[in-house]
């Protein structure tokens, strides 16, 4: 969340900025955005620490069950807004949107659909490989454990960073917004429900809650967020504030 909602979207309005001086989107759509990631981190980062079944930050094994239930509804609940109901939430243009590709075809589809599959596995399979190496160069320069996490996160994102900064350089942020904000939500709409399975079937016990630093860092971005994508245009003093966040958390 912060390497995204800071490092990555700070980097793409400054680029933005600096090229074009201000560039706009759609206010509805990054409202949509931010107010199911609002709710994803506080149930699964933040309540954790809270709960009295438990002590923190840990979730029961029901808790958990519930959370990873309803981070899975809703998730299905905004892509069915997003590329349904509310499509035009997310598109740069007007509800009128006449200049869009024609629907594919079936085959494309199909074909789409097994290509992602198969360069989704190798990014995992590539990222599982690489861990190895940083690990190991962590250790040898006294690096904390975050470090490989955070290197690791950082490989996974760069398909859609690299295809965010790309929108963002030809004057589409809109673009690079549904990129980023959109992988922001499946980090954890589909991660917590994915490791809360592996943690019952391992009989792991599976810990969430952050601490109070990095709660104190997580509500910044929010505020930061709501307050940048509100107004429905953004300037380099925009990306600028986003990456003086994401330099303070790392």
């Amino acid at each position: 969340v912060m390497i995204i909602c800071n490092g990555l979207v700070g980097i793409c309005i400054l680029v933005g900025g600096l090229r074009y001086r201000e560039q706009d989107f759609q206010v509805s759509g990054a409202n949509v955005y931010l107010s199911v990631l609002a709710v994803f981190a506080t149930i699964t980062l933040i309540l954790p620490n809270y709960t009295l079944t438990t002590p923190g930050p840990f979730y029961s094994a029901a808790q958990l069950g519930f959370v990873s239930a309803v981070t899975i509804a809703l998730y299905g609940v905004f892509l069915y807004t997003q590329t349904i109901r509310h499509r035009d939430y997310f598109v740069r243009e007007a509800a009128g949107a006449a200049g869009h590709a024609p629907p594919a075809s079936n085959r494309t589809l199909m074909l789409s659909v097994g290509l992602l599959l198969v360069s989704l596995l190798a990014v995992v399979l590539l990222a599982k490989k690489f861990s190895l190496v940083v690990d190991a160069v962590a250790a040898l320069i006294g690096a904390p454990p975050a470090f490989a996490g955070i290197v690791v996160a950082l490989l996974i994102l760069l398909p859609e960073s690299v295809a965010a900064l790309a929108a963002a350089r030809c004057n589409d942020l809109q673009k690079s917004i549904n990129l980023a904000l959109g992988s922001s939500l499946a980090t954890i709409g589909l991660t917590i429900p994915a490791v809360a399975v592996a943690a019952y079937t391992l009989d792991k016990t599976l810990v969430l809650g952050l601490d109070h630093r990095d709660i104190v860092l997580l509500m910044l971005t929010f505020i930061l967020s709501m307050l940048t994508f509100g107004t429905g245009r953004t300037n380099i003093l925009f990306g600028l504030v986003h990456m003086l966040v994401f330099a303070v958390f790392i």
